[in-house]
């Protein structure tokens, strides 16, 4: 039975997907460097599935191969097995061509097909329809508008959406990453990029560029900025970059600790890790319009790595107070006391939480290996999710359901990524240089 396609018409901006129209219908520089995504460890069973390539209709060669990006975008979640298209008994664009016997013969639980249409120059409309094989029924259906230079967008949002149907959970291939390349020169110096790409490490393009240290890269919650620390001029300072533009702002650079800036949920302020007049670190909040800087802890010991929780009445932070690195929490609010959160192992750090509150990503460190771990933030309970000797800096998806982080590969630095129930695990490798400071950014906004 064929279900009803809705249509969509957007851009792709960075930072930013805009959606034009949603009706119901019957029927930076560039970056030489890419990551390569390896998945370590899947599901025992992936869904067996096949993503048709799409129908062209246009002047010249095929635009944009929209089932290529699908089917890698699937396969690369783990828990996925797109048929390669040798294996394909036959390709069909529309639906009545689809012969649901020949599929479930091949043991394929769900079929994708689709068209790509040129409309005008350099103007095009994609569909795309999923199928249960079983059943032999459409099970979604959807129809996009859209430019050429936005058809990997496309292809992306194709795949975000069947993602969700199939799973149950949002899709993050639209999102991007920002994470920093550290590279050696021949002169024997190094040279510091911080790079934003797609997901998938596609798109990469080069946001700062600098010979001295990029660190602890940080979204806004609109997707158009990046707040990080810099060493450039032999200063520590916190920098905020808008990634359209490419105009940046100094946003810190007190006597001292500049570091670990990290957005509120609502863009207003960033949490800080400052250095006071005594050299001790603590957390401070600045709000980033009016440039007003209030101190939020007052401890002795070592503050820092402020994270804000999603309705932005806590932030959780490092601290050493107990004697070694734990992780808590204070209220945003002035006199507010902090309470301890981890209380198993003796090394907690780089507390990350999730979108939904409910759980703090955390580097645990025991036996001289330091892996990530997800924590009950209402019942402290820990689970560790990795099994590498030097993971850091973990980073939640926007979905909630992936965790990107930081490691070490023969001694090189590279990404990786863990589900939060650690079924399904990804090395995320460079082409060059090593790699670092992961942070995912948010669901693009219009």
């Amino acid at each position: 039975m064929l279900g009803a396609v809705r249509t969509v018409a957007f851009s792709w901006r960075r930072g930013g997907l805009a959606l034009i129209a949603l009706l119901g219908l019957s029927t930076g520089g560039t970056a030489s460097a890419q990551l390569n995504v390896l998945i370590t460890k899947g599901i025992e069973r992936p869904t067996p599935m096949a993503i048709v390539p799409f129908g062209w209709s246009g002047s010249g060669p095929v635009a944009y191969d929209i089932a290529g990006v699908v089917s890698a975008d699937l396969k690369s979640s783990g828990r996925f097995a797109p048929i390669s298209e040798s294996d394909m008994v036959s390709k069909p664009t529309q639906p009545d061509r689809i012969n649901f016997a020949d599929w479930r013969l091949l043991k394929v639980d769900y079929i994708a097909i689709g068209t790509l249409t040129e409309t005008a120059p350099d103007q095009f409309t994609t569909v795309f329809q999923l199928f249960d094989v079983l059943r032999g029924e459409q099970i979604l259906g959807y129809r996009f508008m859209s430019g050429r230079a936005d058809l990997r967008a496309t292809a992306h949002r194709v795949s975000d959406m069947i993602f969700e149907k199939l799973v149950g959970v949002p899709g993050v291939f639209s999102t991007q990453i920002a994470y920093v390349s550290e590279e050696k020169r021949a002169d024997g110096g190094k040279r510091f990029r911080l790079i934003v790409s797609d997901a998938d490490g596609e798109n990469a393009h080069i946001v700062a560029d600098s010979p001295q240290p990029l660190l602890s890269p940080s979204w806004s919650p609109d997707g158009r900025r990046l707040a990080y620390a810099s060493f450039e001029g032999d200063q520590q300072a916190v920098f905020l970059q808008t990634l359209k533009t490419g105009a940046r702002e100094r946003i810190s650079a007190r006597k001292g600790v500049n570091s670990s800036p990290a957005f509120s949920p609502d863009g207003r302020q960033l949490a800080l890790t400052l250095s006071n007049d005594q050299g001790n670190l603590d957390i401070f909040m600045l709000d980033v319009g009016t440039q007003v800087l209030r101190q939020l802890t007052t401890d002795a010991a070592i503050d820092t790595e402020a994270t804000w929780s999603p309705d932005g009445r806590t932030l959780y932070f490092n601290s050493d107070r107990s004697g070694g690195p734990q992780i808590y929490r204070v209220g945003a609010e002035p006199g507010a006391r902090a309470q301890r959160v981890t209380f198993e192992g003796i090394y907690n750090a780089r507390p990350r939480v999730s979108p939904d509150g409910k759980k703090v990503a955390v580097v645990y460190g025991a036996n001289n290996q330091y892996r990530i771990g997800v924590i009950d933030a209402a019942s402290g309970a820990l689970q560790i999710l990795t099994n590498g000797r030097l993971d850091e800096s973990p980073s939640f998806a926007p979905n909630g359901a992936q965790i990107i982080y930081a490691t070490k590969n023969n001694g090189r630095g590279v990404l990786a990524s863990v589900t939060t129930d650690g079924r399904i695990q990804q090395e995320i490798a460079s082409v060059a240089g090593d790699v670092r400071e992961p942070v995912w950014g948010p669901y693009p906004r219009p």
